[in-house]
């Protein structure tokens, strides 16, 4: 437990440090993470990080990561994104005679547009007027929402979430988790009231509570699916990337697509 604390302190720390100076600082740690990420789910389907079509797949990750490209190169469009990786993986199938597999290729897809999105929309948030005032409520719901779920779940759990998938989750703690959401969420209305208003903070305390904790589930199947414990140990006592990531990859780009982060 030491080691997790201080680890989730100094990484946390310097992660909020290149959110806060923001540009190319938070675009650079968001597009290293993406690469990270991406590289544990390759490893996590028994991939080589050196073929072909998986480098292609990391290629992809990084263009689909970043909201703009450096040096005024023009941004592709995103479904020009897709198209082309879904043609070069499927041609790979052709050339590599199936020893590439349709199957393999449809990971890499997914593993793309899963990571690369997930982490396009956290760079977007930054990009919002006022600043930092709107990833600073995304990412404090979330946590609020997996330390609540954490703690309550610990006291008063006592009723399985899904066992089968994650035996440790409680729907006590789920809801602890949701109410701590709430509270926080609500925090930022009463001090920021020209900026958000109570309906925007109770959707996105809902969007960081319950999606985040579905995009850790997501994770924890997938890991059960492969037999392992973490995607990665990039970080000592959290795991990987993956691992910390899982909520993020979800929840960002759910609010905006449910338009939640009004300016």
């Amino acid at each position: 437990m030491g080691q997790r604390i201080v680890t989730g302190v100094v990484a946390g720390a310097a992660f909020l440090t290149l959110l806060w100076l923001g540009g190319w600082y938070y675009y650079g740690i968001l597009a290293l993470l993406a690469l990270i990420g991406y590289h544990e789910f390759v490893r996590l389907n028994k991939l080589p990080a050196g073929r072909a079509d998986v480098l292609c797949g990391f290629a992809a990750t990084l263009v689909l990561a970043l909201p703009k490209l450096p040096f005024d190169w023009t941004t592709p469009d995103m479904s020009a994104v897709a198209w082309l990786l879904m043609f070069v993986l499927l041609t790979a199938t052709v050339f590599s005679k199936n020893r590439i597999t349709l199957d393999q290729s449809a990971l890499l897809f997914l593993g793309a547009f899963y990571i690369g999105l997930g982490f396009r929309y956290m760079a977007a948030t930054r990009d919002l007027p006022h600043g930092m005032f709107w990833p600073l409520l995304v990412f404090f719901c979330i946590w609020a929402s997996d330390a609540g779920a954490y703690f309550v779940g610990k006291a008063i759990g006592r009723t399985k979430l899904w066992p089968a998938i994650s035996p440790n989750k409680t729907v006590e703690g789920a809801l602890g988790g949701l109410v701590i959401a709430l509270l926080v969420s609500l925090i930022f209305a009463v001090a920021w009231p020209d900026w958000i208003g109570y309906g925007t903070a109770i959707g996105v305390a809902l969007a960081a509570a319950v999606a985040g904790q579905l995009g850790d589930l997501i994770q924890s199947a997938y890991k059960r699916l492969r037999g392992v414990k973490d995607s990665g140990s990039l970080l000592p006592g959290h795991g990987g990337v993956l691992d910390r990531t899982d909520s993020w990859l979800i929840v960002f780009p759910l609010v905006h697509l449910l338009g939640l982060l009004t300016v």
